[in-house]
């Protein structure tokens, strides 16, 4: 633009014709020459004529200017959480007021716990990223180049055990433990209660494992289709060696669920970038997929150690004894202050972080002898990860689990009838049904497309495909994998399915569709149903399935995790299949078109 010149907010030009955007953007600027002499302050002299340093006074801010100045920071993290907790929240709580016809009883309890949770996830999220995940950085990056593989394969190891206790969804185990029947299910309670700690240590060792196999496949570049095999066939003749034992067969549920909740927001990141970061060390990181597979391996591992475990307890504890104990535990006078609100959860978040914490820095301290970078923002990160989990598992226990629980105990009044419900059945049976089965639908689409990582994950495999799998494609190929595994968990519940006889047969499907795709889309698929398990969705799910179950009179609520991470699976093989048809049909199109191009040509020559 030629011959022009500004003045406060008028622009004058010479030329005639000049882009819109242009003309926009300069009227839009306020400018105001000012000479630097005026904001400087000016220069004093001593009495021997020299010039006095000037020390600026400290800066004094407002209350209205702190708050301008952290708001821009805290709303983008809170709004993200506020977009996967409140429309559920909503969706449940319309849904028992205008079609179940009920109130939502403790709703100021709900809504406060529900508020914990959402502060809960941003603080914990955040403390995530500035503190704990430089950890892994660092060590993915420089401890394969100091340490053999052996130390690196232990460290893989440990780290996969740490990371699982700190999972925020982890806790929703615990708190489902308290809803089963120990008479009826003897050895579930069991597992969920007396031997909580040990199942969380056992899953945290199938993920330790997961990380392993992992970083080896990533070292030697092994296909992720006999990984897969090879994972499956013992976990599959577990769970049918479980299947005929009438006392551990309700221990299935909770044996594959416990596969879906490891794969959280702590887990993934830090195992990925320790197992990435070796193989980009040994030259073995430049294949596009190569994070691919450790969320698969880090879902199946711990099915086989809760099958393992459960067999254990089978084998040396009676179920009498089991029992026994349930009744004097419930005898024992009032619990101690350290087992109330909040004590309890200051616990649970500082057991949960603290030795991750500890163990990291044993690495990178003693192991690796680097220095902790950025020691102020490393350790506000992990102030904020406590006090986060500490605040989400609050809310876990006031706010997720009491509004699934509910929620579900009410769905099953729609077509049957249920004693703290008046003039149950609302519905027709069949209509009432169709209405439980459309409430699990919805929750399960809804919620999978509401996770932030299943956005990651489509924007990434986009663009590893050259957009042959579009993002918006996975999405919904996901979201509705997820919405049928939920509603056949509900249909599992609802005519007493055992939930193996779906499984199974769904997992040979899926080994056979892994057989005939490419495995690029193997790995895609695979890892597709690890990021549907947020620490929102896991809760909430698992609370629902179990009220659900308990209003219906069925021993196991558990299962409905496991169907939704099977579909998801299921949707992205077949939808990967269908991609490759198309690819297949287009280049032979261009085949065609070319060859007859060529005769074209021919003839004319001639």
């Amino acid at each position: 633009m030629n011959n022009c010149y500004l003045s406060s907010n008028y622009l004058f030009v010479m030329q005639k014709i000049i882009r819109y955007g242009v003309y926009v953007r300069e009227v839009s600027l306020k400018q105001q020459q000012i000479s630097f002499n005026k904001i400087a302050p000016s220069i004093e002299k001593d009495a021997e004529g020299n010039d006095i340093p000037y020390h600026p006074p400290k800066i004094q801010l407002r209350s209205l200017d702190i708050v301008r100045l952290i708001k821009p920071y805290i709303s983008v993290r809170l709004n993200e959480q506020i977009r996967a907790v409140v429309p559920l929240a909503i969706y449940l709580a319309l849904f028992q007021l205008f079609i179940l016809k009920q109130n939502v009883s403790d709703h100021w309890v709900i809504t406060a716990g529900m508020i914990s949770v959402i502060i809960g996830l941003m603080l914990f999220m955040e403390g995530l990223k500035v503190g704990l995940m430089p950890f892994g950085e660092t060590i993915g990056t420089v401890l394969p180049s100091k340490s053999s593989l052996p130390v690196v394969l232990l460290v893989a190891f440990l780290l996969g055990i740490g990371v699982t206790f700190a999972e925020p969804a982890i806790g929703a185990l615990k708190t489902a433990g308290s809803i089963v029947s120990v008479t009826e299910a003897p050895y579930l309670y069991a597992l969920l209660n007396d031997y909580s700690g040990m199942l969380v240590l056992i899953v945290g060792m199938g993920v330790g494992l997961a990380a392993v196999i992992g970083t080896l496949r990533f070292l030697y570049s092994w296909s992720m289709k006999p990984v897969i095999y090879c994972t499956l066939i013992p976990t599959l003749a577990l769970t049918i060696y479980v299947m005929g034992n009438p006392f551990l067969s309700n221990v299935i549920g909770l044996a594959w669920d416990s596969g879906a909740v490891t794969t959280g927001p702590v887990t993934v990141p830090l195992v990925l970038s320790l197992g990435i970061g070796i193989a980009a060390s040994a030259g073995k990181g430049s294949s596009s997929l190569s994070g691919f597979g450790i969320v698969t391996l880090a879902s199946l591992f711990p099915i086989i150690g809760v099958l393992c475990l459960a067999i254990f307890i089978y084998m040396t504890v009676p179920a009498a004894d089991i029992i026994a104990n349930a009744a004097m535990a419930a005898e024992v006078a009032a619990p101690s202050w350290h087992e109330l609100t909040p004590w309890v959860e200051v616990k649970l978040g500082i057991q949960a972080i603290v030795p991750l914490v500890l163990f990291l820095l044993a690495v990178l301290i003693l192991l690796l002898k680097e220095r902790v970078k950025n020691k102020l923002n490393t350790f506000y990160g992990i102030f904020l990860c406590v006090v986060g989990m500490v605040i989400f598992n609050v809310g876990l226990s006031y706010g997720l689990a009491k509004l699934g629980s509910q929620s579900g105990g009410l769905v099953p009044a729609a077509f049957t009838f249920i004693d703290f419900v008046d003039d149950s059945p609302l519905y027709s049976y069949g209509f009432g049904i169709f209405i439980a089965l459309m409430f699990a639908w919805l929750l399960g689409f809804g919620a999978t497309l509401a996770e932030p990582a299943l956005n990651a994950l489509g924007s990434t495999v986009e663009n590893l495909t050259n957009g042959a799998f579009k993002k918006s494609m996975l999405m919904y190929s996901v979201g509705i994998g997820v919405a049928c595994g939920i509603s056949l968990g509900i249909l599992k519940l609802v005519f007493n399915i055992p939930v193996v006889l779906i499984l199974l047969p769904f997992y040979f499907f899926a080994i056979f569709l892994t057989y005939i795709s490419t495995e690029d889309f193997v790995n895609i698929a695979w890892d597709s149903a690890g990021v549907t398990t947020g620490p929102v969705t896991v809760p909430l799910v698992l609370a629902m399935g179990l009220g659900f179950g308990n209003a219906m009179g069925s021993l196991d609520g558990f299962g409905i995790l496991s169907l939704a991470s099977i579909c998801p699976i299921l949707a992205v093989l077949l939808t990967g299949i269908w991609v490759q048809w198309k690819i297949k049909r287009r280049h032979k199109k261009s085949e065609a078109e070319l060859s007859q191009v060529d005769v074209g040509v021919g003839v004319t020559a001639i």
